[in-house]
C-alpha cells in the first residue's frame, strides 16, 4: 500500500521498471515490452510452483491423511489443463 492508502500494482510497477532498464540497454520499446512481460510471466509461474510445492510439503508433514487427496487434485487439474489445451 501507499502512504495515501492506495495499493501499489507490483506487477505492472515491475514491468514498467523492466521495460525502462531495457530500453536504456538499447532494445526498442517493443522488443523491450516482449522481454519484460516474458520475465514477469516466467517470475509469477515460479512463485505459483513453489507455493503449490510448499503447501504439498506442507500437507505431507502435517496433514498426511488428506495428503494423497491433494496430490490427486493437483494431478487432475494438470490433466484437465493439458486436455483444454490440446483441444484449443
Amino acid at each position: 500500500m501507499t502512504t495515501e492508502g492506495t495499493p501499489v500494482n507490483i506487477p505492472q510497477t515491475a514491468l514498467a521498471a523492466l521495460v525502462d532498464v531495457f530500453v536504456q540497454q538499447g532494445h526498442p520499446h517493443q522488443y523491450a515490452e516482449a522481454m519484460a512481460t516474458s520475465i514477469i510471466f516466467q517470475t509469477d509461474l515460479d512463485l505459483r510452483n513453489a507455493q503449490i510445492a510448499n503447501l504439498l510439503g506442507w500437507l505431507k508433514q502435517e496433514h498426511n491423511d488428506i495428503y494423497p487427496s491433494a496430490l490427486d487434485v493437483v494431478g487432475k487439474t494438470s490433466e484437465e489443463f493439458e486436455r483444454r489445451v490440446q483441444e484449443g
